[in-house]
C-alpha cells in the first residue's frame, strides 16, 4: 500500500514506519520535525491547507495514498495547556480526517488512548479488566479530545460508508530503553495503578496498526492496543485486589495478565503482542 504516517517522528511512529516499510509499504512520513531524507515531509497538521495538500499528492514524495495512519499528537496533557491541547489534537484530527476524505482515502487508522477508558482511575474502573464495552470516560483535556475524535470518526463513516476509520487505543508506549525502570515499580503498586499497570512496546504498536490497515473494513471500529502483560513482578489478580477491592474481577487472571483487556484486538485484528519488558529484565 501507499500509506502516509503523521507523527512520524514520535516514539511510535518510528516503530510504525520501520515496520510498514519492511513490509514492503510505500510509506510517507509527515510531521512537525524530523529528519530530512526521501520520505520526509514537515506538515503543521493544524493547518488545513498543508494537511490536504499533503495527502493529496507530494512531488517526489507520491502521487496519491491508499491509507493513513494518523499518530501526530500531543502525546499526554499537560505537555501543553489544556487550551492548545484541545486545539492542536483536535483541529489536527479533523484536518486528517477531513484531508483525506477530499483526496478519496477510505483507509484511516489512527491513535486514540486508554485514557479514554477512564484514566487515571481516580474513580475506579467499572469492571477488571477492562475493555470497550463501556462508554467512554474521560478525566482530563487530553482525554476529551480522544473521546471526540472517535464521535468525529463515527459520524464520518455513517456519511460515506466505503470509510474505513480505525481507532487504535493504545496503551502507555515503551521502547526496550525505558524497560530498565520498571522493576522499581514493584514497591509501590500506587506508582501505575492510573493505567492498571499496562504498556504496550512500540513494536507491537506498529504491528497493530498494520493489523488494522490490513483488516480495515467499512465503518468505525475502536481497539485497546496493551502488551499481554503489566508492568509489575506482582501478580495480577493480588494487584487488583490490593489496590481496587471493591471493583469485580470478570475473569481468573494470569499471574502477569493485563488488565487492559485486548480480546477485541486479538479477535477480530489478530493482534498478537510479541514483546514483554521481562525480555529485558
Amino acid at each position: 500500500m501507499r500509506i502516509a504516517v503523521t507523527g512520524a517522528s514520535g516514539k511510535l511512529g518510528r516503530s510504525v514506519v520501520a515496520r510498514l516499510r519492511d513490509s514492503g509499504n510505500s510509506v510517507t512520513a509527515l510531521d512537525m520535525v524530523g529528519e530530512r531524507g526521501p520520505g520526509f515531509t514537515q506538515v503543521d497538521f493544524t493547518d488545513y491547507g498543508q494537511t490536504a495538500d499533503a495527502l493529496f499528492t507530494i512531488d517526489g514524495r507520491h502521487d496519491g495514498l491508499d491509507a493513513v495512519v494518523h499518530l501526530a499528537a500531543a502525546p499526554s496533557g499537560g505537555i501543553l495547556p489544556d487550551s492548545q491541547t484541545f486545539h492542536n489534537n483536535m483541529t489536527a484530527t479533523f484536518n486528517v480526517f477531513q484531508g483525506a476524505r477530499r483526496a478519496g482515502i477510505k483507509r484511516i487508522v489512527y491513535a486514540s488512548s486508554e485514557t479514554v477508558l477512564g484514566l487515571p482511575f481516580e474513580t475506579p474502573p467499572p469492571y477488571i479488566p477492562v475493555d470497550e464495552k463501556y462508554d467512554t470516560r474521560p478525566e482530563s483535556m487530553y482525554s476529551v479530545t480522544k473521546h471526540l475524535e472517535e464521535q468525529l470518526a463515527i459520524k464520518l463513516v455513517r456519511w460515506d460508508p466505503e470509510l474505513s476509520i480505525t481507532a487504535l487505543r493504545f496503551s502507555n508506549v515503551m521502547n526496550p530503553a525505558d524497560y530498565a525502570e520498571f522493576p522499581t515499580f514493584d514497591a509501590d503498586p500506587s506508582l501505575r495503578k492510573w493505567n492498571l499497570w499496562g504498556y504496550i512496546d512500540g513494536r507491537d504498536g506498529a504491528q497493530a496498526v498494520e493489523k488494522a490497515l490490513q483488516l480495515s473494513k467499512p465503518g468505525f471500529e475502536a481497539f485497546i492496543i496493551a502488551a499481554a502483560d503489566t508492568v509489575m513482578s506482582r501478580s495480577s489478580a493480588g494487584l487488583a485486589a490490593e489496590v481496587f477491592p471493591g471493583v469485580t474481577v470478570r475473569k481468573e487472571l494470569g499471574e502477569h495478565e493485563t488488565m487492559l483487556s485486548i480480546d477485541k484486538a486479538r479477535s477480530i485484528l489478530g493482534f498478537d503482542p510479541q514483546h514483554s519488558w521481562r525480555d529485558h529484565a
